[in-house]
């Protein structure tokens, strides 16, 4: 089963851009997932069990390094086409 999720972070963190690139860079790193980003969120898409298990050590990794962060997810079951506009 696919998973699509939409993810914003908001770290509590006076210099809040550069733990948000971070983030963005990591969710790269897996070859199987799909990533969007635009001006107000990032969209994730791919397996159901990888996209949840990438979140898991991701958001885990990110209050590690940076402290404190907010992450507002939307979870979509099932696959969305992220180059959708109109």
């Amino acid at each position: 089963m696919k998973l699509t999720v939409e993810i914003s972070m908001y770290p509590f963190n006076e210099n809040y851009l550069d733990p948000i690139k971070w983030f963005i860079g990591r969710l790269d790193s897996y070859p199987n997932i799909e990533r969007v980003t635009n001006a107000m969120a990032t969209q994730v898409c791919g397996d159901y069990q990888e996209v949840m298990a990438m979140l898991t050590s991701e958001m885990q990794a990110a209050h590690v390094k940076w402290g404190k962060a907010v992450f507002v997810c939307k979870f979509i079951g099932g696959e969305l086409n992220l180059a959708h506009s109109e």
